[in-house]
């Protein structure tokens, strides 16, 4: 995945592009503010000018993320395909294809911020829930309109929607259990096989569609 911008602007865009970067590489907990205020090159005081906590700072990264991830998968092109089906495969692959470089660099920061939050900060959990939704929500559509154009019933659009998403940041642990992104593009490709099978797809694996 490209790395997160690094704005030149105010002491407020500093500090979130500094979040997206220190927390996915040190953790949530693991960044300080003394931290974030190092990294943008900013005083504390400005710090707290812009933020009342790390936790409204940390929402505030959360939504800046998603922003920053949607401008991404825009630019991919994964919505182009005039098939609903194979748009859905677009987004499994494209994922996969990101899954390279520093593991900081293509893992999620709204999924590593829940995973350390989500019982001790609700607001900062309702937030990071509210991301991951929101990037699933054209998903969720495509999924939907492809069931329709190809016959599928029985099979809800909004959980295999959060299968692949499951996927996803269940292959992000992994990456990070092992030092690099091969477990995960493995999963991932287990998962473009499982969505093939779901629509019966005859002769087309990972590599080879369209």
């Amino acid at each position: 995945m490209e790395r997160t911008p690094r704005r030149t602007g105010d002491a407020r865009a500093r500090l979130l592009d500094a979040a997206l970067v220190q927390i996915r590489t040190r953790g949530y907990e693991a960044t300080s503010i003394d931290d974030l205020c190092r990294a943008a090159g900013v005083t504390k005081g400005a710090f707290f000018h812009h933020f009342r906590s790390k936790e409204e700072l940390g929402i505030a990264a959360a939504a800046r993320f998603l922003e920053w991830l949607e401008a991404l998968f825009v630019r991919s092109g994964w919505r182009d395909h005039a098939d609903p089906l194979q748009r859905v495969l677009a987004y499994v692959d494209f994922r996969t294809a990101i899954l390279r470089g520093e593991i900081p660099h293509f893992t999620c920061l709204i999924g590593m911020m829940v995973q350390e939050t989500f019982s001790t900060h609700p607001a900062l959990q309702a937030a990071c829930e509210a991301g991951i939704r929101s990037h699933l929500a054209p998903l969720e559509a495509e999924i939907e309109a492809a069931f329709a154009s190809h016959g599928i019933e029985g099979v809800s659009a909004a959980g295999l929607a959060l299968h692949i998403m499951a996927v996803i940041q269940g292959g992000f642990v992994l990456a990070k259990a092992a030092g690099g992104p091969a477990p995960a593009i493995e999963c991932m490709h287990h998962l473009r096989r499982y969505i093939e099978c779901l629509f019966a797809v005859p002769g087309q694996r990972e590599g080879t569609g369209p």
